[in-house]
């Protein structure tokens, strides 16, 4: 068996090589941090330049020529990584944070045993966590524009575009963002549930210029079993044919059975369109299920003992009108919502606000928004690619903070939730008071980049306004941050942090 042969690297001379790849990272993610942040230029695998001020971005293009640098700055961008997937956003904070606490024990003359900066750090960060749940205010009013604009490096006309797409479904629906096709940046919302799979067969389609297949007031037919001969759905394809009625199904139907129906359409016998059946696998039964409390249709299930030959003319839905894409359907219904959907829907938002595993969320957000017959979209556009993708990456991070936000709350901005809850710590212990200085790193970094010198305030919520170069009340100036951000930022820096200092020995591979 081929092994790849090690070079070794002990004590602090590992750790100082380690530290200057997380310092080479550190210097171009900090950039961008604050709204004095600035852009980041970088080289694609095409050779073609790119344009970003998205923090996770510039880490993830980061590799380091030195390996044992580069294992570094990967531990960091591990930070970074979960930071994005919990809160959405706040990777360059947790990169600055992470940096700070290696840099604040680095520079220290005292030399303190693995188990003593592991318990500093975890004791300081609980009491810190603890402290900015305490600072937590609710989202109301314009702070959710407030939010928006902040990520969206303080583009206030963005900002409100994102926090309108938010207000339009009712701030906890889904708000997804797409590539505009005119080049203007705008929201639109779906009215209606949108389901995500389109018409089988292009026959189907009965509007040319837009490529869709629309049904009016169709009776909807919902099979969870193959539909294998045209005689198995014969009772309700009579029954549509005779009264003049138009039929989706939804279902998977056999080529033959699809390419009969198509024909059929096109000679103008029926009005029909065929859209495949959800993925199997543990969503499936519950998409079904879901699609039939807002159609009013019963799901026929050959599993449950349903027979096909035998389908009662009463298991038909209906709804006001279909529209299907090659990807997508979406249902337009009645706005009354059914009492057993107000409870499932309520149940979701209960279950959102205490989950934390990210592909669950997206579970129960896509869900939410199928069930609440509304959903969001922000259409981005720009005059050139490069454009568009930094504005892309702008907007992305504030459709995420601004969820952050609304999920539990803000915090004041620009790293001071992160200094009061420091000035509220009291420890005579040197390790702990170490990790409480590098809480002042995020505002100092921000402060930096806007090209102002950091001074000590000392007053609660009490801040700069990069902007303008003023003092301010962070709320009162509408300088907000999640606090789920924050939190996360603080809670993944520490962690590698922790590791890399509890580290004595570094195994890299030889380069030839």
């Amino acid at each position: 068996m081929n092994q790849i042969v090690k070079q070794f690297s002990f004590g602090d001379k590992g750790r100082e090589k380690v530290f200057k790849g997380i310092e080479t990272l550190t210097e171009a993610v900090a950039s961008t941090l604050g709204g004095g942040g600035e852009c980041v230029i970088f080289e694609d695998a095409q050779g073609i330049p790119v344009i970003t001020k998205d923090g996770v971005t510039v880490a993830e293009l980061s590799v380091l020529l030195d390996p044992v640098e580069n294992m570094g700055a990967s531990l960091v961008k591990q930070a970074a990584r979960r930071t994005v997937a919990e809160a959405g956003d706040g990777t360059t904070t947790s990169t600055v944070l992470a940096h700070a606490i290696l840099k604040e024990f680095a520079k220290s003359p005292v030399k303190f045993t693995s188990r003593e900066k592991r318990d500093a750090i975890n004791n300081v960060v609980d009491k810190v966590l603890n402290n900015l749940d305490k600072q937590a205010k609710p989202v109301n009013g314009d702070m959710i524009d407030e939010v928006a604009t902040i990520s969206t490096n303080n583009d206030a006309e963005l900002g409100k575009l994102i926090a309108d797409a938010y207000r339009a479904v009712d701030l906890t629906g889904v708000v997804m963002m797409e590539t505009s096709q005119d080049g203007n940046t705008t929201i639109e919302v779906v009215e209606g549930v949108q389901y995500e799979k389109g018409f089988t067969n292009n026959h189907f389609v009965t509007n040319h210029s837009s490529n869709t297949a629309e049904l009016n007031n169709p009776k909807i037919l919902l099979i969870d079993s193959a539909v294998d001969t045209i005689r198995q759905i014969q009772t309700v394809l009579e029954h549509v044919i005779k009264n003049n009625i138009a039929l989706l199904i939804v279902g998977d139907v056999d080529a033959k059975v699809a390419a009969a129906l198509a024909m059929n359409k096109n000679k103008g016998a029926i009005k029909v369109n065929i859209v495949p059946a959800p993925t199997h696998g543990v969503n499936r039964k519950e998409i079904f299920d879901d699609l039939a409390l807002l159609t009013g249709a019963t799901v026929i299930s050959e599993n449950l003992g349903d027979d096909l030959d035998l389908i009662d003319l009463d298991c038909l839905g209906t709804c006001i009108k279909a529209v299907s894409t090659f990807k997508d359907t979406v249902f337009q219904i009645q706005e009354d919502q059914s009492e057993d959907i107000k409870l499932i829907i309520e149940s979701i938002k209960e279950q959102l606000l205490i989950e934390s595993n990210p592909n669950k969320i997206v579970k129960l957000e896509k869900r939410l928004a199928m069930l609440s017959a509304k959903l969001a979209i922000v259409k981005v556009g720009g005059n050139s690619d490069v454009e568009l993708n930094e504005k892309k990456d702008r907007v992305e991070d504030a459709i995420c903070a601004t969820k952050a936000a609304i999920k539990e709350g803000v915090v004041a901005g620009g790293g001071v939730a992160l200094i009061n809850a420091a000035r509220n710590i009291k420890t005579k212990l040197a390790s702990e008071q170490l990790v409480i200085g590098s809480l002042y790193y995020p505002c100092k970094t921000i402060m930096k980049n806007a090209g102002l010198e950091y001074e000590d305030i000392n007053k609660k919520n009490v801040g700069v306004n990069v902007e303008t170069g003023k003092t301010v009340n962070m709320f009162k100036a509408g300088i907000i941050d999640p606090v789920l951000v924050t939190k996360s930022a603080l809670k993944n820096a520490a962690s590698v942090a922790s590791t890399i200092l509890s580290t004595n020995c570094v195994m890299s591979n030889v380069r030839g």
